[in-house]
């Protein structure tokens, strides 16, 4: 996918979440994430927003803190939430494709990884934010979720603090069922980080399979693992190890 198209995604989302928050309550349980309210979720996603901003905006070639979340809430705090989101789409949208700015994961240049990973990262919290209506999410593309797999996959957990790790070597597949043949992606597990590859190369222990869309979700814990054959542990140790925390 191209970086515009990531903007563009972007945008879309994060519409769609303030809507969906907007029409929950802020008071409104998270399904998703049972730990969080309405307000929690927004204040969080507002925050991401603009500390990816500064970096596009400001230029940090090094890592910068975020500036923390808002005492805000009810009507106040959706407003911030549109503006904080509205700067980060026009930032991405305007700014030089040769931007220089700090970057965590591999990208073809720190403008494209800025965009893709809002964009995953808002759609995630857009379908957390639907999930407080007890409504079925609004639907992802599948060439999108596939891109997310991906990100999550080869970039999130290919880093030193994946926690994903077992003490013998065992291998995890993923099959996007409703995809090209190449949307498999080979996890092999053991005490260091993952290692992943776009194959379907070898025996796997375990082989998680489904619709793009709903393999991306179950990834990121959000929804169950559409299909899972062979030794359930490893999915187990997917739910309990694999998730991304703010720090």
């Amino acid at each position: 996918m191209k970086t515009a198209e990531f903007v563009a995604t972007l945008d879309r989302e994060g519409r769609l979440l303030a809507e969906a928050a907007e029409r929950a309550g802020t008071d409104a349980k998270v399904a998703t994430c049972p730990d969080w309210q309405v307000r929690d979720l927004v204040r969080h996603t507002g925050m991401v927003h603009r500390w990816a901003t500064a970096f596009v905006a400001e230029g940090h070639t090094s890592y910068h803190p975020d500036g923390g979340l808002p005492d805000l809430d009810g009507a106040e705090l959706l407003a911030w939430f549109r503006e904080g989101h509205r700067r980060l789409v026009d930032t991405l949208a305007t700014a030089p494709a040769d931007v220089e700015c700090w970057s965590f994961l591999p990208a073809p240049s720190p403008l494209a990884f800025w965009a893709r990973r809002q964009a995953h990262e808002t759609t995630v919290h857009r379908v957390d934010a639907e999930s407080a209506l007890a409504e079925a999410p609004t639907a992802i593309a599948t060439d999108f979720a596939l891109d997310g797999i991906d990100e999550l996959l080869n970039g999130f957990h290919a880093r030193a603090r994946s926690g994903v790790r077992t003490q013998e070597p065992r291998v995890l597949r993923v099959r996007a069922s409703d995809a090209p043949s190449d949307a498999v992606w080979t996890v092999r597990l053991s005490q260091d980080a993952p290692v992943t590859t776009r194959d379907a190369a070898g025996e796997a222990h375990c082989e998680l399979s489904g619709p793009a869309a709903r393999l991306y979700l179950s990834l990121w814990n959000r929804l169950p693992f559409p299909a899972l054959t062979g030794d359930a542990t490893l999915a187990a140790l997917w739910r309990e190890k694999s998730g991304i925390t703010w720090s």
